[in-house]
């Protein structure tokens, strides 16, 4: 009998979007179990990602712990976020996460919008 191949995680985190992870759940109001990650249809180059507080666990989300945090990933996003690793940089002028994606094709000159491709998948 064939054992099953363990599943990919879909995404990981830096020690910086980790803290700041940290950071958001302690300022928010309410009881927050993570942060949601996803991906809307818009923007310039196509899609964009989503990062927003989450109330509870859908039987649907893709749950990731690391780094001491919980990031909670809309299943639609799953197969566009496999393999991707989120960072949080902030300077001078901006703060924010940035993802870097294997899948994206493309971004648009201010960064808000990318074109992402579906992760492949060995069999």
């Amino acid at each position: 009998m064939a054992t099953a191949r363990p599943r990919p995680q879909v995404m990981k985190l830096t020690d910086a979007a980790a803290t700041r992870v940290k950071e958001l759940m302690g300022r928010a109001d309410g009881a927050i179990v993570g942060l949601r990650v996803g991906i809307k249809n818009g923007g310039c180059a196509g899609q964009s990602y989503t990062v927003d507080y989450a109330q509870d666990v859908k039987p649907t989300d893709e749950v990731i712990e690391d780094k001491g945090v919980k990031i909670l990933v809309d299943p639609k996003a799953v197969l566009f976020l496999l393999g991707t690793e989120m960072d949080y940089k902030a300077d001078r002028m901006q703060a924010q996460f940035v993802f870097n994606n294997p899948n994206q094709i493309s971004a648009c000159g201010c960064g808000e919008s990318v074109e992402l491709k579906p992760a492949t998948i060995d069999g």
